[in-house]
């Protein structure tokens, strides 16, 4: 039997989804302040990226996520998130997004899907692990071909 969401871990994601719109509204990356964006994540937060990808390895901190922010910004000229939905129990949620974005390099747009692993303790969040449908297709568009198996 399914586990209703939990509402605490629920209302930290669209918190932070939130403020991580307004965030880039006001500009991101070396306009806006990150500081109401680093609130809904713990400070030794961790993010897990695909290692192929032009924002790949795992950034730690609020200073790794600033950092992120940035190589994303330098990644994707577009980059919305136009569809969500939260499932979560407990410290474990799951977010299926759809994404449309746009490349900076090269200026090929995407819409594609990302399962992310958002772990959620104390009322912030400690990891984050995105997984992407087509990670060859996403590096191919920002100009960086993947490794191929």
């Amino acid at each position: 039997m399914p586990s209703p969401a939990d509402p605490d871990s629920v209302a930290v994601l669209t918190g932070m989804y939130a403020a991580e719109a307004e965030y880039l509204a006001a500009g991101g990356p070396g306009e806006a302040s990150f500081d109401a964006l680093a609130a809904f994540f713990a400070p030794d937060v961790e993010l897990h990226q695909a290692e192929c990808l032009p924002y790949g390895g795992t950034w730690r901190g609020h200073g790794g996520l600033a950092r992120f922010f940035l190589a994303m910004a330098r990644t994707w000229e577009t980059f919305a998130m136009v569809e969500q939905e939260f499932l979560a129990t407990g410290e474990t949620a799951v977010v299926r997004t759809r994404v449309q974005a746009r490349a900076r390099a090269t200026g090929r747009e995407l819409d594609f899907p990302i399962l992310q692993t958002i772990t959620v303790k104390g009322g912030r969040i400690t990891e984050v692990r995105p997984f992407y449908w087509d990670t060859q297709a996403i590096a191919d568009a920002c100009g960086e071909p993947a490794p191929r198996a």
